[in-house]
């Protein structure tokens, strides 16, 4: 097995693992909330609790981006194990929703598992392979996905949600351990400057195919994350049966997941063969579709089964967006490029949660479900002008090398 091949292996698993640990607990929040007392504007409070970390990564991302392109993506990703799991593990103890808030800010400051896995891949695989191992990646996130809500919705429902979270903590540690022992990174060029995040936004706005990813990132991260904090909350109204709630709630979440395993890989090749933007494109518009199919139901197995239908096409589009940033960017500056893709998916999932809080708030959750499909259809409309023009996104096989 060559280097690339393992490094995949291993953080394949570890990204497994790190994405089961936050999908165990986050995503019922709401439901935590409930348990610790919190029992008016629990939408807002939990719109809150999602944003408040995302903000806090979006500020932090392209410091250590600038860290990992001097010293190595490797260090990066342990360091974010090894944090992940003292947040984790100090959130199964707290009272109160503001004792959770700062540990969700801590978490923002300090995670970064994922991307640094995602832009050690970038940056270690052979570039007629990059598509097919940073979808791998994304399949193992949505395998998480998969197997987080289901054992952290039965944990909580067998042992408690503070139960939980510890068990999220080891899950985490075991990813960084992975890390420590078994990953072995490229000696590839590595930027000489001290790290800086003023000159990493100033190198990135030379790259006009690097912003463009970046920009689209943010917008389709802010549309999907409308939806994410009152989708528990949904899954609850379907089944009004208050012993179940966790249990079924991450049954839902783990269907997309298990769309997304399946078929990212698959989308992965395509985009090795296309390019990233047609498969983007595919994505975007199966996923604004599936969203406003999910309104007209109103039972528990054919949400359900929407839901996976909107994960198998809206898996392409991550993927999609990190192949673009990789093809418009050199080896030495792709840590800040994804730190910086991590900021923007930060700004995106920060917003997205308030405003859709607020709607459900206001309206209903059925208004948040029309917001978010309107939101995706007009990026994809915005995706197809930019394809259009050129020079605005890479083609097939072309990598840009503005940003050094």
């Amino acid at each position: 097995m060559e280097a690339w091949q393992r490094n995949l292996v291993v953080l394949w698993i570890g990204t497994l693992l790190t994405s089961a640990s936050y999908s165990m607990v986050v995503p019922f929040l709401p439901l935590f909330l409930l348990k610790i007392g919190v029992h008016s504007h629990t939408e807002l409070w939990s719109g809150a609790l999602y944003s408040a970390a995302f903000l806090a990564g979006a500020i932090a991302a392209p410091y250590w981006g600038s860290v990992g392109d001097r010293f190595g993506q490797k260090p990066m990703i342990i360091r974010a194990g090894i944090a992940l799991f003292i947040t984790y593990g100090l959130t199964a103890f707290v009272q109160n929703p503001y004792e959770l808030l700062g540990l969700r800010i801590l978490q923002g400051l300090l995670s970064g598992y994922i991307p640094g896995s995602i832009a050690l891949i970038g940056s270690n695989t052979p570039e007629d392979k990059v598509g097919y191992a940073l979808s791998m990646i994304s399949a193992a996130s949505s395998g998480g996905g998969i197997v987080g809500p289901l054992l952290g919705g039965t944990i909580a429902r067998l042992a408690g949600n503070r139960v939980a979270f510890g068990s999220a903590a080891i899950l985490v540690l075991i990813s960084a351990l992975l890390a420590i022992f078994w990953v072995k990174e490229a000696q590839i060029r590595r930027a000489t400057t001290r790290p800086s995040v003023v000159r990493a936004i100033g190198d990135a706005l030379h790259n006009r195919q690097l912003v463009t990813a970046l920009l689209l990132n943010m917008v389709v991260s802010f549309s999907i994350m409308t939806i994410e904090p009152v989708l528990t909350l949904y899954v609850t109204q379907l089944d009004p049966s208050t012993q179940n709630a966790s249990f079924i709630a991450g049954l839902v979440f783990s269907l997309a997941g298990i769309a997304s395993v399946l078929f990212a890989p698959i989308w992965g090749k395509w985009a090795d063969k296309v390019g990233f933007p047609k498969v983007m494109i595919v994505g975007l518009v199966g996923g604004a579709v599936w969203t406003l199919m999910q309104i007209p139901f109103h039972s528990v197995i054919a949400f359900a089964a929407i839901r996976f239908i909107y994960g198998m096409f809206f898996c392409a589009v991550y993927p999609a967006i990190n192949g673009l940033i990789v093809r418009s960017t050199s080896q030495s500056f792709r840590g800040r490029a994804f730190g910086l893709n991590q900021t923007a998916n930060q700004i995106g999932n920060t917003l997205g949660p308030l405003v859709g809080g607020a709607i459900a708030d206001v309206t209903s959750i059925h208004g948040v479900f029309w917001v978010t499909g309107a939101l995706l259809a007009s990026v994809t409309c915005t995706a197809i002008t930019l394809v259009r023009k050129p020079g605005m996104l890479p083609n097939v096989n072309e990598t840009h090398h503005t940003a050094q």
